[in-house]
C-alpha cells in the first residue's frame, strides 16, 4: 500500500511518499523485531545491495531524492522519497526522522554516494544513537573526500600517482611547466559533477586550459581546481581494489580491470568489468588503509601508465561501488559481509575469483557503439564480449521489474545525470 508521512523536524513540513510491501523472512533481530538495512541512494547499485542483503532474508528499506528502481524490487520492504539527500544536515535528519517513524532501531546503514558518507561520517555519533553505522569516523573518511589529502598521503606511503597542482589563480596556473593535454578536475567532486555531468574536463591547449580553469573555479571554492597530467589510455588501462577492511586486512577483497566506462576516458560509471589477479594492487591499496585504519567497504581506482608502467592511485570511495555486484557472482558478496560483521558473526578471508565479468548494457550498447565508430575497438571483439558476462547489472530473472522500469526511466536518467 500506498500512504504519506510527514519528518517531525520539518520546517516546510515536506511529505515523504512511502511505500510498504511485506518484508521476505528474516536473519536476525534487534530484541523482537527484525535487524534491517537502509539503503540510502536507490540507483543500480543501491539495487544490488537491496538485492545481496533481501537473498539473505534481510529487510530492507531505501531512501532516495530521485526517481529510482530499486523502490520496485521484490526485496525492498519499505522505499521512500523524500525532498534531498544533498544537504548534509537534511539527510542526517531525514535519516533519523525514517528511523523513528518506521521504527528502525538497529537498522544498518549503507550510503552509496559521497555527500553521503561525508554526512554519514561526520555526524556518526548522533546517527549511532539509533542506527548501526558501518561508515567510518571523519578522522579516515576525510582522505577520500578530499582529493588532495588522497594525494598527500599516496606520496607520503610511496604510492604512485599522477603530477597534480592546486593553482589558486590564473597567475598560478601559468606556472604549472607540464606537457598537455592536462586534466582539470576538482578535489571533491560533489562540488562539480552535479552541476557539470562531468569527472573532468581535458585540456589540449593552454586557451583551454585557462578556459576550464576559470569555468571550474566559477564552481568551486578556491584551491579546489586541480590541474593533473593526463595518463594516456581509456577503461583498458583502468583496474581497482575492491575489499571490506577491517583491522588492518581485507576481510573479502576483488581486483578488477574496467574493460569499457562511460565516458570512455574520463569514466563516471564503468560499464564493463573483469576481476584480474593483481598482488601489486592489493599492497598498495592495503598500506593505504592501514595507514588511516579504515574499516568499511572501499574501492581504491588506479590507472596504468604505460610511459612508466606504474599503477597510478586516482581515486578513493569510502563505500560501495557502481559493479559491487560483481563480486556475489565472484564469491564475495560484500554488502552481506559488512551486514554479517555488523551484527557479530564470524566472517571467514574472501577472494574474488579471476575471470567474472560484469556490464551494464544500458551505457555499455551506447559506449561500445561510440568506441567502434571512433575506431578505437573492433565490432567483433565487441560482440563476442556480451556473449561472455556473467552478472547484468540491473536485469535479474528472479527480480525483472527494477530492469523494466529502468528503460522506461532513460530519458530522466540522462537529464538528472547525462547518461
Amino acid at each position: 500500500m500506498a500512504s504519506n508521512i510527514q519528518p517531525k523536524h520539518s520546517e516546510d513540513r515536506e511529505q515523504y511518499s512511502l511505500v510498504h510491501r511485506p518484508s521476505v523472512a528474516q536473519s536476525a533481530t534487534f530484541g523482537a523485531r527484525p535487524v534491517g538495512a537502509v539503503v540510502v541512494g536507490g540507483c543500480f547499485q543501491g539495487l544490488g545491495i537491496v538485492r545481496s542483503l533481501g537473498r539473505h532474508g534481510v529487510p530492507v528499506c531505501v531512501i532516495d531524492d530521485e526517481s529510482s528502481i530499486s523502490r520496485f524490487s521484490r526485496y525492498t520492504a519499505h522505499a521512500v522519497r523524500v525532498a534531498d539527500l544533498r544537504n548534509e544536515r537534511q539527510t542526517v535528519d531525514t535519516v533519523l526522522d525514517l528511523g523513528r517513524q518506521l521504527d528502525l532501531k538497529g537498522w544498518i546503514l549503507y550510503p552509496t554516494r559521497d555527500e553521503t558518507v561525508a554526512a554519514f561520517s561526520r555526524h556518526r555519533s548522533e546517527l549511532m544513537e539509533w542506527f548501526r553505522v558501518p561508515t567510518s569516523d571523519w578522522d579516515a573518511v576525510q582522505w577520500a573526500w578530499d582529493k588532495r589529502n588522497t594525494y598527500r598521503l599516496a606520496q607520503e606511503l610511496g604510492i604512485p600517482c599522477p603530477r597534480t597542482w592546486y593553482p589558486r589563480d590564473l597567475s598560478e596556473l601559468e606556472q604549472i611547466e607540464a606537457d598537455l593535454p592536462l586534466v582539470i578536475k576538482p578535489a571533491i567532486k560533489e562540488h562539480f559533477i552535479y552541476a557539470t555531468k562531468a569527472k573532468a574536463w581535458r585540456a589540449n591547449s593552454r586557451a583551454e586550459l585557462a578556459e576550464g580553469f576559470l569555468k571550474a573555479s566559477a564552481l568551486l571554492e578556491p584551491g579546489e581546481t586541480m590541474i593533473q597530467e593526463l595518463i594516456p589510455g581509456d577503461g583498458r588501462q583502468q583496474f581497482s581494489y575492491c575489499a571490506f577492511f577491517k583491522d588492518g586486512h581485507a576481510v573479502g577483497s576483488m581486483t578488477v580491470c574496467r574493460r569499457r566506462q562511460h565516458p570512455p576516458e574520463f569514466g563516471r560509471a564503468s560499464t564493463f568489468v573483469e576481476t584480474v589477479d593483481l598482488p601489486l594492487l592489493e599492497t598498495l591499496s592495503e598500506r593505504f588503509l592501514q595507514a588511516i585504519d579504515y574499516y568499511g567497504l572501499v574501492e581504491l581506482e588506479y590507472k596504468l601508465d604505460p610511459r612508466d608502467s606504474q599503477f597510478k592511485l586516482l581515486d578513493f570511495n569510502a563505500r560501495t561501488w557502481g559493479y559491487h555486484t560483481l563480486g556475489a557472482r565472484a564469491g564475495v558478496d560484500f554488502p552481506y559481509l559488512l551486514f554479517a560483521d555488523q551484527l557479530g558473526e564470524e566472517v571467514e578471508p574472501l577472494r574474488a575469483k579471476v575471470g567474472i565479468k560484469w556490464i551494464r548494457l544500458l551505457t555499455d550498447l551506447p559506449t561500445g557503439v561510440v568506441e567502434i565508430l571512433g575506431g578505437r575497438l573492433d565490432w567483433r571483439t565487441y560482440l563476442h564480449s556480451l556473449r561472455g558476462f556473467h552478472v547484468e547489472a540491473v536485469f535479474n530473472r528472479e527480480d525483472l521489474l527494477p530492469g523494466l522500469l529502468e528503460l522506461a526511466l532513460i530519458p530522466y536518467l540522462y537529464i538528472k545525470r547525462g547518461f
